[in-house]
């Protein structure tokens, strides 16, 4: 898939966002207003959340709100850098503390696992590939770390017996 994204970007040869950054913007958008209304509707709670879960959440949405516009906004900027170096930290800790979260089978990892492990050796890369100006294997990296561990992720939190699911649709 990364493949596919290096190649279209050497034809296209533009650094401004295409359709799919949009679409991964919106989605992460719509994700981060999800997970708003979820934790505004489950306050009665939230003093029975662990502090871990927290830690986890406040870098979940940090990453959320930074996605947008990490994707929409110009790149190449001293403002991208920054928020860029932040983002990448955020998804780094997001994955750490995750390994931590093992609510679904106590004492155990669960497949979601998966994508912590894939976004703490992808993360770094997002970081280095854009020191090294590589800029197709940057967007590529970037699109499939948003797609997988925000999207897909935030995805399996939202069923009904997962707890931001619950106080989402409960």
């Amino acid at each position: 898939m990364a493949t596919l994204f290096m190649k279209a970007d050497r034809k296209v040869g533009s650094i401004a966002p295409n359709g799919y950054d949009k679409l991964l913007a919106g989605a992460a958008g719509v994700l981060l207003a999800a997970v708003i209304v979820a934790l505004a509707r489950g306050y009665a709670q939230w003093p029975q959340v662990p502090a871990i879960v927290w830690a986890h959440l406040f870098t979940v949405l940090v990453s959320l709100a930074l996605t947008p516009w990490m994707l929409l906004r110009p790149r190449r900027t001293k403002t991208h850098r920054l928020l860029g170096k932040i983002w990448v930290a955020a998804m780094v800790a997001t994955a750490a503390l995750s390994l931590l979260v093992k609510t679904i089978n106590p004492g155990h990892f669960s497949i979601i696992h998966i994508l912590s492990i894939f976004t703490l050796i992808m993360a770094p890369r997002v970081w280095l590939t854009a020191r090294a100006h590589q800029v197709a294997r940057h967007r590529a990296t970037v699109r499939g770390l948003v797609t997988g561990a925000l999207l897909i992720a935030g995805f399996f939190t939202l069923p009904p017996f997962r707890l931001l699911g619950g106080w989402l649709f409960g």
